[in-house]
């Protein structure tokens, strides 16, 4: 295990520390409690939309609550919101394109179409209409988005299922008489594992962008619970130009998880391809 790691540290250092950054990240939003120095939801009213200083590192909201710890925070609502909601919509997709590809015919036809209609909406767009729909959760927001993840998964693994399909040791299976739901999730499922993992850490990336666009527009994990993208929506209530640390940190945070999960996302795809091992 230990060769394995050092191997892929040494071919892909950018993924490398895309990996060691989601873990960083990771360990802070389990930790959170022990290392924010406020609470999340308490104000200092003596300190309120104050500049950073020492007490307040990241500065203060205009109820006086302490940015970093809200960050911090952040982190672990926005990561489990991605991770749960990825984890659904790509598994979900996954499945559809399985049985889509080895059943063929009109179930094919059936499920590509509604796999078509969705992705003709816009992500953010769809994840409003069905929190337009729903009352406003963590759980609804984690719904809206698994659903804008099923086009893609389905798509990509019913590609990957389709040659799979044809393989020697699924038409053995088949002369032998397997039953059809056996072949599906014993023999051709287990070959799109490698696609499946490739498309979830990419998609990480897109459900936290998401997630923070849907609280940026109020849609998304009411408050006081605090996300990064309810916290740019915070920063903006009280005028067009917010002060700057109130945009500036839950931004940065996002834009680093993210381009850690593209980071990490492309190494493994270089790892797990075959075609692209070799370069």
């Amino acid at each position: 295990m230990w060769r394995v790691l050092r191997r892929f540290v040494l071919q892909n250092p950018l993924g490398a520390a895309g990996a060691i950054v989601l873990l960083l990240m990771i360990l802070m939003a389990i930790a959170a409690p022990l290392i924010t120095p406020w609470p999340e939801h308490k104000g200092d009213f003596t300190h309120m939309s104050g500049a950073p200083n020492a007490d307040h590192l990241f500065g203060t909201d205009q109820q006086g609550r302490d940015v970093l710890s809200r960050v911090i925070f952040g982190t672990r609502t926005t990561l489990t919101v991605a991770v749960v909601a990825v984890l659904f919509g790509t598994t979900g997709g996954a499945l559809i394109g399985v049985v889509s590809a080895y059943a063929g015919g009109k179930v094919d036809l059936i499920l590509q179409r509604f796999l078509e209609i969705l992705q003709a909406f816009p992500d953010v767009i769809l994840a409003l209409l069905l929190l337009s729909a729903l009352d406003p959760s963590l759980w609804t927001v984690i719904l809206a988005i698994s659903v804008t993840r099923l086009p893609f998964g389905g798509r990509v693994i019913r590609s990957v299922a389709l040659q799979i399909r044809e393989m020697e040791y699924v038409t053995s299976a088949r002369a032998i008489g397997a039953k059809d739901l056996r072949i599906m999730f014993r023999h051709v499922a287990p070959q799109c594992v490698a696609p499946y993992l490739i498309l979830a850490t990419a998609h990480l990336g897109v459900a936290i962008l998401i997630e923070s666009g849907l609280g940026f527009l109020g849609a998304g994990v009411p408050p006081p619970t605090a996300t990064w993208g309810n916290m740019l929506a915070f920063a903006n209530f009280s005028s067009f130009k917010p002060m700057w640390w109130m945009a500036f940190y839950p931004g940065l945070a996002i834009t680093i998880t993210v381009l850690a999960f593209n980071l990490f996302g492309d190494s493994l795809r270089d790892v797990l391809d075959p075609r692209l091992r070799n370069r």
